[in-house]
């Protein structure tokens, strides 16, 4: 405590010269507060940004400065040190660089010094003082809810996306300039009039399209029963079968029959659009995620990776939907190893010398393969042309423990007959949504005391204790022929609740236990 008898006037001034703004850092989806200070101390012109900065972040030095002058604010002849606090935590991203421009406009007593206690300050800022649109705004306005921050200044093109978080008040400005004004400061600017409100989310939309109706395949009814089961109980699925019979067309239209998300889900999914800059300018949507990354996609692209802290990749983009890979045994073994983990934890670690960055990857995986390289090693097999060694190969990236977790398997012959008409014959995917619906209703409420939301998600313990004894002699018979592993016959019975709950039953018996084994061991 310093009183103004004791202190001298320079000292003075050198303790008021300190100026805060709150901002938000993301690793991965966690968020933390950041406290930015600013110190304007006697010394030659310097601009230094201390607290664990990235690349992209140390850079803010030349925008921020450039910025505040081209508002009309002096900028200090002095040395200027901005401080990011905790500094123990890595900060990357060009969104603090309005906060750290609020924090030195406050220092040099362009705004009040008190002006920006209870608010967080979020927004890239251009060379001439306009304010660029950020990423990841979603999961930052919901930490700082959550912490108590109600009132939050972000980019205007950011609005609508600020928008769907209640409870924060946002407020959105395009210049530095509308900052200070905002704030009770004086300030010159003008906004560039070829300027455009540039979205964060831009083409989006194409990025999700909605998908196709079920009755628009043809034929395929034992196909689209597989997936209606493995919609209703969140089961993986795989289908095989010659080129051209439809797999691709029934695994792109699965969101369309799923379950709706909730309201806490479809703000997770949000989150992770938001972050990755695919968020649609429509928001929020409970249609589940539909993912399909090309079979030369990387490791690092399917997983998470990158330079630094990692990014999500198309395994985190599919969390509450679908990770549809096409063409499985194309991809490569090692990437295909890597889905081991998440599909059994729901989320990914991924470790970098910065730190570990946790995604989450709770998806369905829908595989579709050709029985051979040149897909017609079907039916008699006259019109293959492989070799023996070449099919063992194809199939070889697909290995034992992947195919283990993998619940349903099944054969899609080709469609021998199509009906004339351009009228759709089939059943629709609203009409089979609702079944899927019925039967998830079911399972959350009997699993209502365990948190869990399917029959995927149930443990062997308790489908040991609560399914019936001639359900589980089948499953013993088929351990004991080696049809089936002990995860596979957890696996089995899982699929024999979903579907007990698609036909109305309280609990499977060996009717639905003996189809369980037979679509998880590709025998239909």
């Amino acid at each position: 405590v310093c009183s103004s008898d004791l202190c001298p006037p320079y000292r003075r001034s050198v303790l008021m010269a300190i100026g805060s703004a709150l901002s938000v850092g993301l690793i991965g989806l966690k968020a933390f507060i950041i406290q930015i200070q600013a110190f304007v101390s006697p010394g030659l012109p310097y601009f230094s940004i201390i607290g664990l900065p990235d690349t992209s972040l140390s850079e803010a030095r030349e925008r921020v400065k450039s910025a505040c002058q081209a508002s009309g604010a002096k900028w200090p002849e002095t040395r200027v040190t901005v401080n990011l606090s905790p500094a123990s935590m890595p900060k990357r991203g060009s969104s603090h660089d309005l906060a750290i421009a609020a924090s030195v406009l406050s220092a040099s007593g362009t705004i009040p010094h008190d002006c920006l206690n209870d608010t967080v300050v979020l927004g890239e800022v251009n060379l001439d003082g306009t304010v660029l649109p950020i990423n990841g705004l979603l999961p930052i306005l919901l930490h700082a809810r959550d912490q108590g921050v109600c009132k939050v200044i972000v980019p205007h093109a950011n609005l609508d996306e600020a928008a769907l978080v209640p409870d924060v008040d946002a407020i959105g400005i395009r210049h530095v300039g509308e900052l200070i004004e905002l704030m009770g400061g004086t300030a010159n600017y003008t906004i560039p009039d070829m300027i455009r409100d540039v979205d964060a989310n831009d083409g989006a939309m194409s990025v999700c399209p909605p998908p196709g109706d079920m009755n628009e395949v043809m034929g395929q009814e034992t196909a689209k029963w597989a997936l209606e089961v493995a919609a209703a109980g969140g089961h993986h699925l795989m289908m095989t079968g010659p080129p051209g019979t439809g797999k691709t067309m029934l695994a792109s239209r699965i969101p369309g029959i799923m379950s709706p998300l909730s309201e806490s889900e479809q703000l997770e999914v949000a989150s992770i659009r938001s972050l990755c800059g695919t968020l649609p300018s429509y928001g929020i949507s409970d249609v589940p995620p539909f993912e399909a990354p090309h079979h030369t996609a990387s490791t690092a692209s399917l997983v998470g990776g990158g330079a630094g802290l990692a990014q999500p990749g198309a395994i985190t983009r599919a969390h509450r939907g679908i990770l549809f890979m096409d063409e499985a045994p194309e991809f490569s073994a090692r990437t295909l190893q890597t889905l081991r983990e998440p599909l059994e934890s729901g989320y990914v670690a991924i470790s970098r010398a910065k730190g570990t960055t946790y995604y989450p990857a709770r998806f369905q995986l829908i595989m579709a393969a050709n029985p051979c390289p040149c897909g017609y090693a079907y039916g008699n097999g006259e019109r293959c042309t492989c070799r023996e060694k070449d099919r063992i190969k194809y199939f070889s990236r697909l290995s034992g423990p992947i195919l283990d977790r993998i619940d349903i398997q099944i054969e899609v012959p080709p469609v021998e007959r199509i009906n004339p008409g351009t009228v759709p014959s089939g059943e629709s995917s609203h009409a089979i949504r609702l079944r899927v619906m019925v039967a998830r209703q079911t399972a959350q409420e009997r699993f209502r005391e365990f948190g869990w939301v399917c029959n995927a998600q149930a443990t062997g313990t308790w489908l040991r204790a609560n399914t019936s004894t001639k359900a589980i002699e089948l499953v013993n018979h088929a351990l004991a022929s080696e049809r089936l592993s002990l995860r596979g016959a957890d696996r089995a019975m899982r699929l024999a609740w979903t579907l007990s709950d698609l036909s109305g039953k309280t609990s499977p018996g060996p009717e639905e236990m003996m189809q369980g084994i037979s679509m998880r061991t590709r025998l239909t």
